[in-house]
């Protein structure tokens, strides 16, 4: 696939990310993914049974354009962005995930063992999406916010519990790369 632009530098994303910021900082908002969650249930009338989503979502709603933002974005950066050449991968991690009978990209900027539609075929990976999806579920949950909305917008505001939460977040994804992969793969 033939890409129209090329991805853009870190100092640009970095700069406008922090700007974004900035601007929800000086309106009092605070930005985060999980919250929409909570939001989309609080629609659905979910809070006339559970507490936790009993609020008025109608504050909230602005938050769900970040939502929509995020799936523009995503459909622009794989149909107008996503050449091969964005994406460096070390020959070292490409020898390493073949280890695991992880494949080589190949022209493509996921590998099929991880992302292809053959995954659906294979009980073993339903049953780790499945767990994985609650973990998440559950760890956003126990987190008071996903790794978005503390890395992002909880350090920005200088929280101390989104420092702890993103240090626990790197220290699970060092875990889960070093130890947990190899066991599954």
């Amino acid at each position: 696939m033939n890409s129209i632009f090329q991805t853009w530098p870190w100092y640009v994303s970095g700069f406008l990310i922090g700007m974004v910021m900035l601007c929800l900082i000086y309106f009092g908002k605070a930005f985060g993914m999980s919250s929409n969650l909570s939001t989309l249930c609080s629609m659905t009338g979910v809070g006339k049974r559970v507490s936790f989503f009993d609020f008025n979502w109608k504050e909230k709603r602005w938050n769900l354009v970040v939502v929509l933002g995020a799936m523009l974005g995503g459909f622009v950066a794989v149909h107008f962005m996503s050449a091969v050449s964005n994406v460096s991968i070390n020959p070292k991690t490409i020898a390493q995930l073949s280890q695991l009978g992880i494949d080589a990209p190949d022209g493509k900027l996921l590998p099929n063992a991880l992302f292809g539609n053959d995954i659906f075929q294979s009980p073993k990976m339903i049953l780790l999406l499945i767990v994985g999806g609650v973990l998440i579920g559950f760890g956003a949950r126990y987190a008071s916010g996903c790794t978005s909305g503390h890395a992002i917008s909880g350090l920005s505001n200088l929280q101390i519990q989104s420092l702890k939460a993103v240090i626990g977040f790197f220290i699970g994804g060092l875990i889960t790369t070093h130890i947990i992969l190899p066991l599954l793969f």
